[in-house]
């Protein structure tokens, strides 16, 4: 059975909430972009937000180089 390697995701996006615009870039450890999708919405819908007002407009894979979340690059190091 051939190993799943984990990826790093930038995903972003924008969404409405209260009459203003919010622009939004997270990354996410996953195995697949659609999986880094869902939990991206999933995060900012937990505030009370509908999933159909959340518009992602950029998913990219990330190389160790272009990583900038302290946490994300802590435990790709200890790897």
């Amino acid at each position: 059975m051939p190993k799943s390697e984990v990826k790093v995701f930038r995903v972003s996006g924008e969404y409405m909430k209260n009459f203003q615009k919010h622009v939004f870039s997270k990354e996410k450890r996953a195995l697949k972009e659609e999986d880094a999708v869902e939990d991206v919405i999933s995060e900012i819908t937990s505030i009370g937000l509908l999933r159909r007002k959340v518009k992602i407009t950029e998913v990219k894979e990330l190389s160790k180089k272009e990583i900038t979340d302290l946490f994300i690059m802590q435990l790709i190091e200890d790897q």
